[in-house]
């Protein structure tokens, strides 16, 4: 990932917890944040993949853990997400105010 949270970035909103049966479609599926909000996918258990899709970044594809770093997202930036079996994850949302 090229991009990195800036540092006086603020969590204002996280998610639910989802599950590899709960996630909702939409992240699922190809979705950005809007200008200015940045996102760590944090795994609470199991894997993810974290798929970067949009043009304007190199493709990457990670497995996330809750052993590992979070998977970081960048505003505007195409991604989705998909579950390796059991999964437990939220995402957690950040901005500079």
């Amino acid at each position: 990932m090229t991009g990195a949270i800036p540092a006086n970035a603020k969590a204002y909103k996280r998610t639910a917890t989802f599950t590899e049966t709960t996630i909702p479609a939409g992240l699922l599926g190809d979705h950005s944040t809007k200008e200015g909000t940045w996102g760590l996918i944090r795994v609470e258990e199991g894997a993810l993949h974290y798929v970067v899709t949009d043009e304007r970044r190199p493709p990457s594809d990670q497995v996330l853990t809750a052993a590992g770093e979070p998977g970081v997202v960048e505003p505007t930036i195409l991604h989705h997400v998909a579950p390796v079996g059991p999964v437990r994850f939220h995402v957690e949302f950040l901005r500079v105010d």
